[in-house]
């Protein structure tokens, strides 16, 4: 009976795969799921933020995605990019959201699309346009009817065009699901009856749009039906819909953090994320997305926040330059095949809960037909417990869950992975400079001066300070402040050891100080508090004597001369290569020509040795660097433990250095000659010393599995006589396809110590352990080895062993 149970668990298994590529199919829902065509149905979903990455990149991202056994691609609609200028849309290049939605659908998965319009999400004003910013009248996100009309307005052009290309499922395209405003129940208090009136008129106006498929809010309680409430957070488990009639869904499962400029870089372990997927799916869930499964790039200016950073990394299991990030993806993807074997059940029933004991859970899904699927959770901290289910003994350990898509035999824990771990690596090389560029000063490298103080032709006089966003209308990031002042050769500001201090209160992001041409100070605000107080001593001379204040925004920008004079296209007549370059100086224009990193790679350049600005290879812009903005030295963890409750400031790295070094370059930006780099520095640095960087999936790769460890997901059910309980295994494959294993670095059974790249042996280690896994892996691209004393013999009786293998790949 058991064999027979397998067998039908598998092939449901085949049959959700071939159901995620027929689109055409009523999307309703019901109290257990989102219902495709008449069923029922487990979905797993990521974000990828179309803008965020290149229309070249976007089929190997979907592609990865739907390997890493995603159902869904889920996305914002950015208001602000597709539509700048009121009635001018965009929807060219990288915001092309329609090649976008076509290129999931065919790859066979389905679209959620969030259109908010408000979206958040670390962008830029959140997403909205600045001109909505100067409506008369307006007040954004409560019943006001300027911000009601423009927001329906954007709405409706939105799923205009998706029934024009019919990309809605009820007309045979692949968006499931749609999402209406976003996180506003986390605000709506503060705007009283005129919040909740708002929410019933944007529940109203999404609906009459008539999609023919499912509208959701996140994070909205009282969201008005037939509108889907969904959760948002780290842990999602916990969570009920507002009626017994709407599905449990989770939309936002953050996979990492944001990272800030200023800040350590935050990351998420994969054990406590599968932990706390695997624990939504127990809880009756039957739809979640990670937010993010590939961030990418906060091109541009549109980070927001502020001091979000140019890299939307998000630790996510697709990292910003679209490789896969190894143990995350490959642990994510066994686990959701895990939870893929147990659908059928899943989708049948509801769960029913038999006690465990203190900290522990179990969750069995039981048909009348005898489908049956289990969950055992222990969400103790501290210990490792052995618990009996149905007449058997389960070591669960401890904040982890089991998987039992037959109620008997364990395909998945939580944190015990079978997925191999790579170090990415990276290839530094220096600025190559094109044969065909000046080399007048020695490095290829021009430059213009940015004149210090207002300089261009919109400048203009009026008392007091300004809104910098309504005076800049956000075209730039930059505003300056200008003033003159005479002083008499007997005024006490010039008497020997007078001190005079600039003292300065901006709620601006940052800002730089000149005294008469000179550069006396900066100041910087940071993520948690973006005010900045600054004094700096000066030193003043008879007679006129200019002060001139350069304020900064870093995520809402007149502006820059050199802006106005469209330099970042590096067209310009007035390039300097004949002077002596300068460096180390504030407000200064460079540009050099340069050949492509050779290779298919991802690139990067390291700005080391500059210090803050903007940079535009080709004329398109890679976003803001700061590379002198360092995050503090205390707090980092890592390696970090993933039990227990995960917050965004739990497990950090990369304390005490900057926050963020290197800054993607498409691949598909690049010519392989001939391109032009063109930076604005703000506050002084050297162009010679940046450099390129590529990176590769590393040619090493480390497994460390236990004895006690389920059998890998892959080999569950693949022979009708598991009752025989194979022992583990462990599994190694180069990353990429022409390479093959070429050395073992390391490899020891019994007790090993350390981690991938310093793994080390411990009181006890199997003679035979080398010679073992060279010849079961070396020369071939992939090898599996068992996981037990059979294969290596017993060099320490009685306690619980491992394998540690180090492998390199050429």
């Amino acid at each position: 009976m058991a064999s027979k149970e397998i067998l039908l668990l598998v092939l449901c298994w085949g049959l959700v795969v071939l159901a995620t590529t027929s689109f055409g199919a009523n999307v309703t829902y019901d109290h257990r799921a989102v219902v495709i065509g008449g069923k029922r149905r487990v979905l797993i979903s990521g974000s990828i933020h179309y803008p965020r990455s290149t229309p070249e990149m976007w089929p190997d991202l979907i592609q990865k995605s739907k390997d890493g056994g995603l159902d869904v691609i889920e996305t914002y609609v950015f208001w602000n990019l597709h539509e700048p200028v009121r009635n001018q849309y965009n929807f060219e290049g990288r915001y092309d959201l329609v090649k976008f939605v076509k290129l999931v659908a065919e790859a066979g998965l389905y679209v959620h699309l969030r259109i908010g319009p408000y979206v958040c999400a670390e962008w830029n004003y959140g997403g909205f346009p600045l001109w909505l910013h100067f409506i008369p009248g307006i007040q954004f996100r409560t019943d006001n009817e300027p911000f009601k009309a423009e927001m329906q307005r954007f709405t409706a052009k939105i799923v205009d065009m998706m029934k024009q290309e019919k990309l809605y499922a009820s007309q045979g395209g692949p968006i499931i699901l749609s999402q209406i405003e976003n996180e506003y129940g986390n605000i709506d208090s503060a705007y009283g009856a005129a919040g909740k009136s708002y929410i019933k008129w944007a529940a109203g106006m999404a609906l009459s749009l008539d999609t023919g498929v499912p509208w959701v809010m996140c994070q909205q309680s009282d969201a008005p039906d037939p509108i889907i409430n969904t959760c948002n957070g780290f842990y999602c488990d916990q969570f009920t819909p507002n009626s017994n009639n709407k599905p449990k869904m989770w939309t936002e499962n953050w996979s990492g953090w944001f990272l800030s400029f200023g800040g350590a870089v935050p990351y998420r372990p994969v054990e406590d994320l599968a932990f706390a997927v695997a624990r939504f799916f127990q809880r009756g869930g039957t739809f979640q997305n990670y937010y993010m499964y590939h961030g990418g790039t906060n091109f541009d200016r549109t980070s927001g926040g502020p001091f979000i950073s140019t890299s939307y990394d998000y630790d996510a299991p697709l990292d910003e330059y679209g490789l896969i990030r190894q143990p995350k993806w490959g642990h994510l993807k066994d686990l959701h095949k895990a939870i893929k074997l147990c659908e059928a059940a899943l989708v049948a029933t509801d769960p029913t809960y038999p006690s465990l004991g203190p900290n522990l859970e179990a969750t069995v899904y039981k048909t009348g037909s005898g489908l049956c699927s289990a969950f055992l959770a222990n969400i103790g901290t501290n210990s490792d417990v052995t618990v009996k289910f149905n007449g058997n003994s389960y070591l669960l350990p401890a904040w982890s869950v089991s998987i039992l898509p037959d109620c008997k035999n364990v395909v998945f824990n939580t944190a015990k992975i079978n997925s191999v771990t790579l170090v990415p690596s990276f290839s530094r090389q220096s600025l190559q400079v094109a044969a065909d560029s000046s080399d007048a000063i020695g490095s290829g490298w021009s430059y213009i001066n940015e004149p210090v103080g207002i300089s261009k032709d919109d400048a203009f006089t009026k008392p007091g300070l300004l809104e910098q966003i309504k005076t800049t209308a956000d075209q730039s990031d930059y505003l300056w402040y200008s003033l003159s002042t005479n002083i008499k050769a007997d005024e006490p500001l010039l008497e020997d050891g007078s001190k005079t201090v600039l003292h300065v209160q901006s709620l601006g992001h940052a800002l730089h100080a000149f005294i008469n041409g000179k550069l006396v100070g900066s100041g910087y605000g940071s993520s948690s508090n973006a005010k900045v107080t600054v004094d700096f001593p000066i030193a003043l001379a008879p007679g006129k004597n200019t002060f001139d204040l350069l304020s900064l925004t870093v995520g809402l920008q007149t502006g820059l001369k050199g802006e106005e004079l469209n330099f970042p296209s590096g067209s310009s007549t007035q390039w300097d290569s004949k002077s002596t370059l300068p460096k180390l100086q504030p407000l200064v224009w460079y540009k050099t020509t340069f050949d492509a990193p050779a290779g298919s790679e991802p690139v990067a350049i390291d700005f080391t040795g500059m210090g803050k600005g903007e940079a535009w290879v080709n004329g398109q812009s890679i976003g803001r660097y700061w590379p002198t903005y360092v995050s503090q030295n205390g707090g980092c963890t890592d390696p970090c433990n993933y039990r227990g409750a995960y917050s965004s400031n739990k497990c950090l790295k990369n304390c005490g250095k900057p926050s963020q070094s290197l800054y993607h370059v498409p691949r598909s930006w690049l010519k392989s000659s001939g391109n032009t780099l063109v930076l604005f520095e703000e506050i002084g640095g050297d162009p010679t010393k940046i450099s390129f960087v590529t990176k590769q999936l590393g040619s090493s790769l480390c497994s460390h599995v236990t004895d006690s460890h389920p059998l890998p997901v892959d080999m569950w059910g693949s022979d009708s006589k598991i009752q025989r309980k194979p022992g583990p295994v462990l599994s190694l494959e180069c990353p990429n396809p022409n390479q093959v294993i070429s050395s073992i670095k390391f490899a020891s059974f019994g007790t090993p110590l350390g981690t991938c790249g310093s793994f080390s042996r411990g009181r006890c280690s199997s003679a035979r352990s080398l010679s073992v896994v060279r010849q079961a892996c070396v020369g071939s691209k992939s090898c599996s080895i068992g996981v037990s004393v059979n294969t290596f013999g017993d060099p320490c009786k009685g306690v619980m062993k491992s394998l540690a293998v180090e492998a390199s790949c050429t």
